[in-house]
């Protein structure tokens, strides 16, 4: 079984930075493309960022300029690191990838658990 640990949220102020990171773990399984997600109180979860394969990112407007996302192939693992958070940057963030179990033709999604950012003074 394939799962999916973020780490790095917490409370910070307006215009900080936190650095989340979500790491790959099980046997067996190549990870395709990676992003981020982030759902607030009351709102619809929306996307933020993806790493493709091969290091291609894209981002949604509304983060971009402030965040990157990257990734370390050999650790399985993908990063966000946000800068001059905003208070509307407050939400839970949760990675997914596409990952295929080694012998098979197609990926499956998976979500990590989340972890909480909170931007305030």
């Amino acid at each position: 079984q394939v799962q999916l640990v973020e780490s790095g949220g917490g409370l910070v102020q307006p215009g900080g930075s936190l650095r989340l990171s979500c790491a790959a773990s099980g046997s067996n399984f190549r990870v395709n493309s990676m992003a981020w997600y982030r759902q607030a109180p009351g709102k619809q979860r929306e996307w933020v960022a993806m790493i493709t394969s091969v290091g291609d990112a894209s981002y949604a407007d509304s983060v971009k300029g402030r965040f990157t996302i990257s990734r370390d192939a050999a650790k399985n693992t993908v990063y966000l690191q946000m800068n001059n958070l905003k208070p509307e940057d407050t939400a839970v963030y949760s990675c997914n990838a596409a990952i295929q179990k080694i012998g098979n033709i197609l990926f499956s999604y998976y979500w990590g658990q989340g972890t909480q950012v909170t931007v305030s003074s």
